[in-house]
């Protein structure tokens, strides 16, 4: 079978939902591409059903910290809240959606997927469809650079 492409899929290693992972794999290595699945550990990625009930343990083939996006045509980025919560804490989750979109390459992002590219400074201003509660994230301006004072501790002053 021709190779048609490289494909890259970035998940972490728990709450992946199973059929936004296996379902879209399956086709595009069924249709001649090479698919790696990155995350952030080396050990099996737990899928959910439904976000809820357990589903496949996947091996993945790379850590996101192997990861060259340049030798991918395409970034591959499955749902499940958990999992699209969890990865864009993943600094290198999110350095690989940033060389991707810089170098204009596809980004397919699922369901919950999409909240990679709003951490990532690259959702605003596109035209995208994800899991509806995202509407807000997808529309909004990422606070980036001087301007953001985000904190997990409790602000005392520069409040409201």
């Amino acid at each position: 079978m021709t190779q048609h492409g490289k494909v890259l899929v970035i998940v972490t290693n728990y709450g992946v939902e199973q059929d936004e992972l296996l379902v879209p794999v399956r086709h595009l290595r069924e249709n001649g591409f090479h698919v790696d699945v990155a995350a952030p550990e080396p050990e099996g990625i737990g899928t959910l059903v439904r976000d809820k009930e357990p589903g496949e343990t996947v091996a993945p083939t790379l850590t996101l910290d192997e990861v060259d996006a340049a030798g991918y045509d395409l970034l591959l980025i499955p749902g499940g809240t958990i999992n699209a919560d969890t990865l864009r804490l993943h600094q290198a989750a999110v350095d690989t959606v940033l060389a991707f979109t810089t170098a204009g390459r596809p980004v397919a992002a699922i369901c919950h997927g999409p909240w990679l590219l709003a951490e990532a400074g690259v959702a605003y201003g596109k035209r995208l469809t994800s899991y509806p509660s995202l509407r807000t994230d997808l529309a909004t301006p990422a606070p980036r650079g001087p301007t953001n004072h985000w904190s997990r501790t409790t602000p005392t002053t520069g409040g409201w």
